[in-house]
């Protein structure tokens, strides 16, 4: 009997990741950068474009614009987004919405890599968390010594706290926090907005009440009064972003061509150097670059 070839899913990722390869092998780096550039624009299709699930605080604070347009400046490919919290990233790009995501909860980044639709995560940068809340500090948070005891601080205070409630990466974090301390308050004190992060410190602020942000919405927000940094620049409150292509042998649909290319861009001295230098309507710097950190996709 003649047998019939079947080729295993890892093999189909490596084909495809082979055939990618070979599309950008056209194109040619700029001097000082490792990701593709086409070499002339005759060599540009007419439209080329790429769906982007990713948070929101990369979107919120303006940065995804300046690197959308210096993207489709090198490589001619026009990246689109839709800006959700983490889970509900993961979610469209399971649902076959988009081609790359960009996370920031490795817990839920790990689970949707082991179900086999993500691949080629990399690190790209990181802020932090913080928490924040009006300026009177009630529960006395400034002065705790860990994240958890401030959290224990404003539970015990019975003081109001905004969740996001949204299965971010920001609700996440702040749900691994308040399992430290046996859970979090009981409503009316604690109360779920459902919302990104821009809205769930609005509410904050008009309720009098502490939330978890990251750093990058908090201070990327014009206008913002009623809430002050009460815990910050703790190690555990590392806040890490990541990039990941959906897999084309789970997702037929997905640009994996295209997605590499961004993954590339992003971890570039280029892509990089625009995470870094990026400054927002705050004029301070909201995004570490992270990705020539040596051994950093495995350790983070």
């Amino acid at each position: 009997m003649r047998r019939i070839f079947r080729p295993s899913p890892r093999l189909m990722t490596m084909l495809a990741a082979i055939v990618a390869l070979l599309i950008v092998a056209r194109v040619e780096a700029k001097s000082g950068d490792t990701y593709p550039r086409y070499m002339s624009p005759a060599d540009r299709p007419a439209e080329r474009t790429l769906m982007l699930a990713t948070t929101t605080s990369v979107d919120a604070t303006g940065l995804l614009d300046v690197l959308a347009d210096a993207f489709k400046a090198d490589t001619g490919v026009t990246l689109k987004w839709i800006a959700v919290g983490t889970g509900a990233a993961l979610k469209q790009a399971r649902d076959g919405n988009a081609d790359v995501v960009i996370a920031h909860a490795r817990k839920l980044e790990h689970e949707f890599i082991r179900d086999g639709f993500g691949v080629n995560r990399r690190v790209i940068a990181r802020n932090f968390f913080m928490v924040v809340g009006p300026p009177g500090d009630p529960a006395r948070v400034v002065g705790a010594a860990s994240a958890a005891e401030a959290l224990g601080r404003i539970k015990s205070a019975g003081s109001s706290f905004v969740s996001r409630g949204d299965r971010s990466g920001t609700h996440t974090r702040e749900l691994e926090l308040w399992a430290l301390v046996g859970g979090p308050p009981s409503t009316p004190a604690y109360l779920e907005t459902g919302q990104g992060m821009a809205e769930t410190l609005r509410v904050a602020a008009e309720r009098r009440a502490y939330t978890l942000t990251d750093t990058a919405t908090f201070f990327g927000l014009p206008a913002l009064s009623g809430l002050r940094p009460a815990f910050e620049n703790a190690p555990e409150l590392e806040n890490i972003y990541a990039v990941m292509a959906v897999d084309p042998v789970r997702v037929p649909a997905a640009r994996y061509a295209e997605a590499m290319a961004f993954i590339a861009f992003l971890t570039s001295p280029r892509g990089q150097k625009l995470i870094g230098d990026f400054r927002g309507k705050s004029g301070r710097p909201l995004f570490e670059p992270l990705a020539g950190t040596p051994g950093v996709d495995l350790l983070k």
